[in-house]
């Protein structure tokens, strides 16, 4: 079966999805991958950088032929889960929107690689 990467460039270490069978794999995004609204702040509540994440998935879902309603499951890390677990869940519950769409999904607190970042979202989803 043909691996299609997407996304790959000479300035990034990793491709930001990668499409095998009948499965899309994509990279972890973060607000700073939603250049076309401006940079990140540490001001940003992480609400607005996790709105800004599914916006970039949702284009990158869609370049492989996929969507959001087709997630199978679901990778989150917060700077600090216990200040934004809540607005999190409230970005993640409107994206996802139906209950019959909802994949399984792990939430850990990480040290993110930018000090402004505040939420890192992967997501594997079917085509």
């Amino acid at each position: 079966r043909l691996i299609r990467r997407m996304g790959k460039s000479h300035n990034a270490p990793f491709a930001h999805a990668v499409v095998h069978s009948d499965l899309v794999y994509l990279s972890g995004v973060t607000a700073n991958a939603d250049a076309e609204n401006g940079p990140i702040s540490p001001d940003d509540s992480v609400a607005e950088q996790t709105k800004r994440v599914f916006r970039v998935i949702d284009a990158r879902l869609a370049r492989a032929g996929s969507n959001k309603s087709k997630v199978l499951k679901a990778q989150v890390w917060l700077k600090d889960i216990e200040k934004g677990m809540a607005e999190m869940n409230a970005a993640w519950n409107e994206w996802v929107g139906d209950a019959a769409f909802k994949p399984v999904r792990a939430t850990v607190q990480s040290k993110l690689a930018n000090p402004s970042m505040l939420v890192e979202i992967q997501v594997t989803a079917a085509r």
